[in-house]
């Protein structure tokens, strides 16, 4: 509900004289703000407004909304945040930063090219597997930074619900037995869930997160993807799980059919933090993002001033449809690839990964990429040829097999990807599936040594140390005797994974 006239602010926001002349004024309107876009500077006002999740309704609540917003999204984007002006009254007009009476309040912010949003990016085919990556390391370093707040999981959890229960009812677009089996299913998928929640709310995994963490609220700036406009107006909405912030970036991209920029999010995500034991919540979570998006479009349908109601209820339902699909049962299992390096194990697991299983995919456990975390380094850098003693090597197979162990008692899908060039490796891992009683598959790619060879000296960033000499020494003591599904990878990816999906029926 709007409870003040801000005509005399807008108006003097959009006045090209106001700053400075230096072209012409662009506006841009949310259901709480709107945004003036001048030159190289874009100034957010808040409405005046009052909301059940949002007051601005005098110009000192809107000012220290504005500080607020400044103070928490300068944390994740410093260059683009500038500072905070205060539009007061002179004589009988309105200035920035006077000593008259405050009128109202902005944030003032460095203006960015709209097609440097990932929004804009995805729709126009521009998202790249190098800039997900990047991005998955700089939410963790923002939830890493992120204060910690005290409070039960499931109590966190509950109140989404109760959230959700309320949104659902703000629109006709769905029946009562739709609501109900959405939360009954939830309610259900909570009380399974419970005992890995406690555990993450006992050590500080619900934090004051972003909050609104999809790709209209991500851009690429100086280089780097940057978070921007996280939730300041209500600390509640923004109060919890990581697992849970990560997941709306997740549930964007899955509804976008962009699995496995998803699965790559949230792998690369949990190679770079300790929140792996939170994997078996995230179809959960991210299918709570999606009853969100739900009922907020299907309350958007119904305001009078929308023109394509139709396709308003349409997205919401195709929301409603991916949050069920994601509380449906998804049975664990194990999948191994192994191959010589060179034989295209990352890539194939990549690929495999969103495909075997229901949002967000497969958990991908990388030789590589634990041998690299073992030692506390980025999955880019090199390891002296001491980190691949044998030694070494035995902790690394070791400790993948008990992260895999730990994910398929939690009921997750993974893939474990190494080498597992001898036979006791081999059954190992097969062990991990057996003991717990989970279907296990393996695949072993092959090729021949010159396209391996070919493909170890034209790689690049990869998580891999192998060079040539390494692969002659695999070569040199490979047996042949793995008794997996074998895969020729001579051909292109596309028949690879043609015929891996064929052998593994996902």
């Amino acid at each position: 509900m709007i409870v003040e006239d801000q005509s005399k602010v807008t108006a003097f926001l959009a006045e090209a004289c106001t700053h400075g002349n230096v072209g012409s004024v662009d506006v841009m309107e949310t259901h709480i703000s709107a945004i003036f876009l001048v030159g190289n500077r874009a100034y957010k006002l808040k409405r005046a407004v009052r909301l059940p999740y949002a007051d601005f309704s005098t110009p000192d609540i809107r000012l220290a909304a504005c500080v607020k917003e400044y103070r928490l999204n300068k944390a994740t984007s410093p260059a683009i945040y500038l500072g905070v002006r205060r539009i007061t009254r002179a004589g009988s007009g309105l200035v920035f930063d006077g000593t008259g009476e405050l009128v109202d309040a902005v944030v003032e912010m460095v203006r960015f090219d709209q097609a440097c949003i990932l929004d804009d990016m995805a729709q126009h085919a521009k998202l790249e597997p190098q800039i997900m990556s990047v991005l998955a390391r700089e939410i963790a370093a923002a939830h890493r930074k992120a204060e910690v707040v005290t409070g039960g999981g499931v109590k966190n959890i509950d109140g989404i619900l109760d959230i959700n229960r309320a949104g659902f009812h703000q629109s006709g677009v769905f029946s009562q037995a739709e609501i109900e089996t959405l939360d009954t299913a939830f309610i259900t998928g909570l009380q399974l869930l419970a005992p890995i929640l406690e555990r993450r709310a006992a050590r500080g995994c619900i934090r004051r997160c972003h909050g609104d963490l999809h790709l209209r609220n991500i851009c690429i700036f100086d280089g780097r993807p940057q978070l921007f406009d996280c939730i300041d107006f209500n600390d509640q909405l923004a109060t919890v799980d990581v697992l849970y912030d990560l997941a709306f970036l997740a549930m964007d991209l899955w509804h976008r059919e962009l699995q496995e920029f998803a699965s790559l999010i949230i792998n690369h995500y949990l190679d770079d933090t300790h929140e792996e034991d939170g994997f078996a919540c995230l179809p959960y979570f991210i299918a709570l993002r999606a009853a969100v998006r739900a009922h907020v479009l299907a309350t958007q349908s119904e305001d009078t001033h929308i023109r394509d109601k139709a396709a308003k209820r349409q997205e919401a339902r195709d929301y409603y449809d991916l949050a069920v699909s994601l509380l449906a049962p998804n049975p664990p299992r194990l999948i191994a690839i192994g191959g010589l390096s060179g034989s295209g194990k990352s890539t194939v697991a990549s690929k495999l990964a969103p495909l075997a299983g229901i949002a967000p995919g497969a958990r991908l456990i990388e030789s590589d990429r634990t041998r690299k975390a073992l030692f506390g380094v980025t999955p880019e850098e090199h390891l002296p040829e001491s980190a691949y003693l044998p030694e070494v090597s035995e902790k690394v197979y070791a400790e993948m097999a008990t992260r895999t162990a730990a994910l398929l008692k939690d009921g997750c899908v993974v893939i474990t990807d190494a080498v597992f060039d001898r036979t006791d490796r081999t059954q190992a891992i097969e062990d991990v599936a057996r003991m717990i009683d989970v279907p296990f598959d393996g695949l072993w790619l092959q090729a021949s040594p010159g396209i391996l060879k070919q493909r170890i000296e034209t790689r690049r960033n990869a998580a891999s140390d192998a060079t040539s000499a390494v692969l002659d020494m695999q070569l040199a003591r490979a047996s042949g005797n793995v008794d997996w599904h074998r895969v020729q990878t001579s051909a292109s990816l596309e028949e690879t994974i043609r015929v891996a999906r064929k052998l593994l029926k996902v």
